[in-house]
């Protein structure tokens, strides 16, 4: 059954600058046939379903159920009031095919996301973010996780240049995972079709941590690893790196990477060799991690990222930008 809100919302003539305006009603929402307290169960219920099943659920056209979603997102960030963070984590993530990024920064204190946009991953993006949180505010942040990305490294330095700079170890780990892989394409490529047998088709196996593997997947990974001995090696270097964020002093964490580094003499492992040098070039973002403050979660910044994925696959994705836009700021936010 569909309920109208027949109400006559008068117009008043305003004396002091001679224009018509509509009288305002507290209960009402952004749409005059809709009370707040419908447009807040809306909103709701579109947390956790795709928008047209709202709109098919509640006879609504779904145009409708998607303004009233939006009503109740901006009605979620007015009442969380504007952000002042000294834990920030940039990210960049694609919207659409071609290249086409925007970038993501998230509270890393209180764990959501406080901004999104720019036009791409440049430099000249990440700055509109410093203008929208204020020079005073930009003074705060103290410390910004971000990946390996000159223009998001310059562009903090430059607008928040108390703020110390860490490397995320996630997409550190990634590009330890790329060099993995190539050692294991150029074994393929140098053994014969016989021995190929052990590491075709393993690339997730090798990448994976050990304990998150099948029975089948731990089998296979102990065949690979006995079969061949460079990969054997190549394997052990990768378990053995993320030990890099466990220490507290730099001086250890240092030792630790000059041990892991002559390890790899005589080993012929070319893409870890340069792997290290990449290290060892951005070494201050990483060693910053060894300061009791600045154990924070790194993983959040990722499962920002998967959310963000899982909410576009949802709607097949989202072309209105503004919309999506809303929906990562408040994807992490308590409902109303």
């Amino acid at each position: 059954m569909r309920v109208y809100l027949e109400l006559e919302v008068r117009r008043v003539l305003c004396r002091r600058c001679q224009a018509v305006k509509r009288e305002r009603l507290d209960f009402l929402a952004a749409n005059p046939f809709y009370t707040q307290r419908f447009a807040f169960y809306v909103g709701r219920r579109c947390r956790v379903s795709t928008v047209k099943d709202v709109a098919d659920e509640l006879l609504l056209n779904w145009h409708t159920v998607k303004e009233l979603d939006k009503h109740y997102m901006r009605e979620q960030l007015r009442r969380v009031g504007t952000p002042g963070p000294k834990i920030i984590g940039i990210d960049e993530l694609s919207i659409r095919k071609r290249h086409t990024y925007r970038i993501v920064v998230s509270d890393l204190v209180r764990e959501r996301a406080i901004w999104f946009g720019g036009t791409d991953r440049s430099e000249a993006s990440l700055d509109e973010f410093y203008r929208f949180l204020g020079e005073k505010k930009a003074k705060r942040v103290r410390l910004a996780v971000m990946d390996m990305w000159k223009a998001f490294r310059n562009s903090t330095t430059r607008n928040a240049p108390q703020a110390a700079i860490l490397f995320d170890k996630f997409h550190i780990m990634r590009h330890l995972g790329e060099a993995l892989d190539a050692v294991r394409k150029s074994e393929y490529h140098r053994l014969s079709g016989r021995d190929r047998r052990y590491i075709k088709g393993q690339k997730y196996t090798l990448l994976s941590h050990r304990e998150n593997l099948t029975l089948e997947g731990k089998r296979a990974l102990k065949t690979l690893l006995a079969a061949n001995k460079r990969l054997n090696t190549a394997y052990l270097l990768k378990e053995s790196f993320g030990q890099l964020w466990d220490y507290n002093r730099e001086g250890w964490a240092r030792k630790f990477f000059e041990n892991w580094c002559a390890s790899l003499k005589w080993q012929r492992l070319k893409p870890y060799e340069k792997f290290a040098k990449m290290i060892d070039q951005h070494w201050d973002g990483i060693a910053a991690y060894c300061k009791p403050e600045n154990k924070v979660a790194l993983g959040f910044v990722e499962g920002l990222n998967n959310k963000i994925r899982v909410i576009q696959r949802r709607a097949y994705g989202l072309r209105d930008e503004e919309y999506l836009r809303l929906k990562i700021l408040t994807c992490m936010l308590p409902r109303i």
